[in-house]
């Protein structure tokens, strides 16, 4: 509801509950671009049931553990506990168990991950299941037979970043022989290369890519299209082909001085860095870019200079600055909160509103950088339109400039012409974002290729998505995802004592001293089993709803006196309006009485905590707390 006045005259604007409202509550699960039920692995944390909570958060998203690690978390930024006071740590709780139940969590002496989740599905399915809310939509590719496998038609993809690995997990559940080719020496594409190792560890990566070679797909690694094998080849060799090309090159900075010796790109700075090619960097290095991997690039400076420091007595004598240099102020930094604190923890030096004019250059060296003053980044319909102040200068010395303003694709193997495809006007493959699909029917693209850089989790629902167009280009038959809403009523809901005053848990770190010791030494720690509880304990469990019986109800207010966030009211009809399904709900419970006379409980759903004093003080049970379940049930159709 919003209140409104007109005239002296307070009024309500309220909306009817329906399936959309529902839904909207959960805000986590509407947030997440693989529909992931957060609240649900959060709550089983609270509950102390980790293995369901981890089949929870594995059944939609194939690399959850590696989510755990890195995912930019648009669940945790769409939390609602965040109106209250702090979100939920939900990434950080998706990590506690998959360190518990993931593949990272398993040896050679024990079952398999895939075994596992086969037995976990058929454990838990819904028909064995003792509580209705215990329905939950995991794992149904593994198990469920209404889906025909199709007969092993081999399906080709180029890229094995998270966009091709999600790609290859689910059409090898769909029965296709899946390959994929990679052109560096270990599988696993940005994954790999482009996300440093104090992040993403990467015995964790290996793991989670080796339950999905287990179910057959094969990986070629040290293969670069365009050069080991064409692109018109691997066409011949499959019945389709998926480019899932990564954003592997820096956008380019067209500014003088830019090609200098000592300008090196940032993403291909942390490639170099993974394969264990370092380059030699001088003590002052500048970085220019305000986004995560701009502070990736520079808090791997930072580790690199201290590696030279141990390695080579002149360098520990030496000036080790980290610049990192931005347009944007620092409330308007695209940086996660996280990456800044951590940076300035660990000696990056910020600078925030400052543009690049010129990158100083002597004997075809750099030398340093002239910043002007940026006065604004963005003009008054939000498009990238910097203004700069020509008069307020700043120059820092540097011997190196690392550039991480943007990345962009290579697919230089495509010849157009050659292969029917059509590009765009910035010289990606035109395509449907969502489906993949081109202008040939053979060839699909997934990932950042198909829509820009986003989050990782983005890359994952795209190679879903993808996996499901080529099952319909074969078979005819369109993967849908059937929507089931159930509400159940919970007789027994109780919620953690003081759960309403938890403060967030701050997720450990690792001394900055002990981080700066190597590229290998992860900042972050996992945490420990009280922590995680209390933690999840916080959830609003925003899936669970106070239900309102208006024929029970005698308007007594006692809800409305016991709730402590004031999230309920006793209005004159006269004072509410919404759209037309209020008039006819008000008109059936109205049944010829005079609407002047009439009042009415509305809810303000943006503070609800979902205490249930309101249910444990109605004196008549009109008020009820039922959970509600959101199943998305795979199913298959012909068109």
């Amino acid at each position: 509801m919003s209140r409104e006045h007109e005239k002296g005259k307070e009024s309500w604007n309220v909306r009817v509950p329906d399936h959309a409202y529902w839904r909207e509550q959960i805000k986590c699960q509407e947030a997440c671009p693989v529909h992931t039920d957060a609240r649900g692995y959060v709550r089983a944390i609270a509950e102390g049931n980790d293995e369901m909570a981890y089949l929870i958060a594995r059944g939609p998203n194939p690399l959850a553990s590696i989510c755990g690690r890195v995912c930019g978390a648009p669940c945790e930024r769409s939390c609602r506990r965040s109106e209250f006071d702090e979100p939920i740590s939900i990434r950080p709780l998706k990590r506690f168990v998959c360190e518990r139940f993931g593949p990272e969590a398993r040896d050679d002496g024990g079952k398999s991950l895939i075994e596992f989740l086969k037995e976990a599905s058929q454990r838990y399915a819904p028909r064995q299941c003792q509580r209705k809310e215990e329905l939950l939509p995991f794992l149904q590719s593994l198990t469920n037979e209404e889906i025909p496998r199709v007969k092993g038609e081999s399906i080709g993809i180029i890229g094995c970043g998270p966009a091709g690995l999600a790609a290859a997990h689910d059409l090898a559940l769909l029965g296709f022989s899946v390959t994929i080719y990679e052109m560096e020496a270990k599988l696993g594409g940005m994954l790999t290369v482009g996300i440093p190792e104090y992040r993403l560890p990467r015995d964790l990566i290996q793991a989670e890519i080796e339950v999905i070679t287990a179910m057959g797909v094969k990986g070629v690694p040290n293969c670069c299209v365009g050069r080991d094998v064409s692109f018109p080849e691997l066409r011949e060799r499959h019945d389709a082909v998926i480019v899932a090309v990564g954003a592997k090159r820096s956008s380019k900075l067209p500014i003088p001085g830019s090609n200098a010796e000592g300008v090196i790109g940032g993403v291909e700075f942390l490639r170099d860095i993974s394969i264990g090619n370092p380059l030699q960097l001088g003590g002052r290095v500048v970085v220019i870019g305000g986004g995560n991997v701009a502070y990736d690039v520079g808090r791997t400076v930072l580790r690199q200079i201290s590696l030279d420091a141990a390695r080579t007595a002149k360098r520990s004598m030496g000036v080790s600055e980290v610049h990192l240099c931005s347009l944007e102020s620092l409330e308007e930094m695209p940086a996660d909160d996280v990456e800044i604190i951590e940076g300035d923890e660990e000696g990056v030096i910020r600078h925030n509103s400052i543009g690049p004019k010129e990158i100083q250059v002597e004997d075809g060296r750099v030398v340093g950088v002239r910043f002007h003053r940026c006065i604004r980044v963005f003009d008054e319909q939000r498009r990238f339109s910097p203004l700069f102040d020509e008069n307020d200068v700043t120059e820092i010395p540097c011997d190196n400039v690392l550039i991480s303003i943007g990345q962009t694709v290579d697919i230089s193997f495509i010849d157009a012409e050659r292969d029917g495809l059509k590009l765009t006007g910035r010289g990606f493959i035109a395509c449907d974002p969502v489906t993949g699909t081109t202008s040939v029917p053979d060839v699909f693209v997934a990932g950042d290729l198909a829509y820009g850089t986003k989050l990782m989790i983005h890359a994952i629902a795209s190679g879903k998505s993808v996996a499901r167009s080529v099952y319909e280009k074969f078979t005819g038959r369109k993967i849908v995802a059937k929507d089931v809403e159930l509400h159940f009523p919970l007789a027994a809901y109780k919620r953690e004592p003081g759960y309403e005053k938890r403060r967030r848990h701050v997720l450990p770190t690792t001394p900055v001293k002990d981080r700066l010791a190597g590229q290998n030494r992860p900042v972050e720690k996992n945490f420990a089993d009280e922590e995680a509880r209390c933690e999840a304990s916080r959830c609003l469990d925003c899936s669970v709803n106070t239900i309102f019986d208006g024929e029970r109800c005698i308007l007594c207010g006692g809800c409305v006196d016991v709730c402590p966030e004031d999230c309920l009211r006793i209005v004159p009809l006269d004072q509410i309006t919404g759209e037309k399904e209020l008039g006819e709900v008000l008109s059936g419970q109205l049944d010829g009485f005079p609407s002047e006379s009439a009042s009415a409980i509305i809810k303000d759903e943006t503070v609800c905590i979902r205490c249930s004093l309101c249910a444990e003080r109605c004196p008549t049970g009109a008020i009820t707390m039922e959970r509600f379940i959101l199943e998305e049930k795979l199913k298959w159709q012909v068109d």
